[in-house]
């Protein structure tokens, strides 16, 4: 008799469970009509399986590296970088499917100035820096360009102020490198550029957004600017 009553039990915690996960579904596609029934998989809701599938983008290729919009061509490495956001959000570095600068909400470790090397040939991250252009020193900065070996390409990614301590021998390095609005860099701009220093491939990619209290998203400090691309692999 208890045994009967346990099948029970277990027969209409079932049903409960069917017509649970069932109202589930229907209140989904109450809500998104456009949702077909074919973009749900499994997922366990009381022991029937359900899951939104919120991805409705065709595959039409490989998963780009870095979130590209588009992968990038054969062996190609990819790039995506964030500047800051205000004085609170860190930039971010992505190389190659391999996020070197990860973006930091309290921002702290990444003011000024970022730049990350690699290597053109492998592909190998060979080192990064920061550097505090508000109250740090210039002279970091200028020794740690001058350390770039030829044939290495650089990212830079700026956070909060990367100008107010940069002076015109920094600048003359960073142009070296193929920067084109270096010398116009200034207090609180957005600005991200990759480039190389005497690479066999002529590289240079720079967005910025000026500082200007008329047009700033966040009073003091313009919007966010990102920037994608692709390099091509020596082979």
């Amino acid at each position: 008799m208890i045994y009967v009553r346990r099948e029970k039990l277990k027969c209409i915690f079932m049903v409960a469970a069917l017509i649970i996960s069932i109202s589930f579904v229907l209140k989904l596609l109450q809500m998104n009509p456009e949702l077909a029934v074919s973009n749900l998989v499994e997922r366990s809701v009381g022991g029937v399986y359900v899951q939104l599938k919120p991805d409705k983008h065709k595959v039409d290729g490989p998963k780009s590296k870095c979130g590209l919009s588009k992968p990038c061509p054969g062996k190609d490495f990819a790039f995506k970088i964030y500047s800051g956001a205000t004085n609170i959000i860190g930039p971010q570095v992505c190389f190659d499917g391999k996020m070197i600068i990860e973006k930091d909400t309290r921002g702290g470790n990444w003011l000024g100035i970022n730049m990350v090397v690699i290597n053109e040939i492998t592909g190998e991250h060979v080192k990064t820096g920061s550097f505090n252009m508000w109250n740090g020193k210039v002279e970091d900065l200028i020794e740690f360009l001058k350390s770039i070996e030829d044939g290495s390409l650089v990212l830079i990614a700026s956070f909060d102020d990367p100008a107010t301590k940069l002076n015109d021998e920094a600048r003359a390095l960073i142009a070296e490198l193929g920067s084109s609005y270096i010398s116009q860099l200034k207090f609180r701009d957005n600005w991200i550029f990759v480039g190389g220093k005497k690479t066999i491939t002529h590289v240079s990619f720079e967005t910025h957004m000026k500082n200007d209290r008329e047009t700033n998203k966040y009073e003091s400090w313009p919007e966010m600017i990102e920037m994608e691309g692709c390099i091509p692999r020596i082979d």
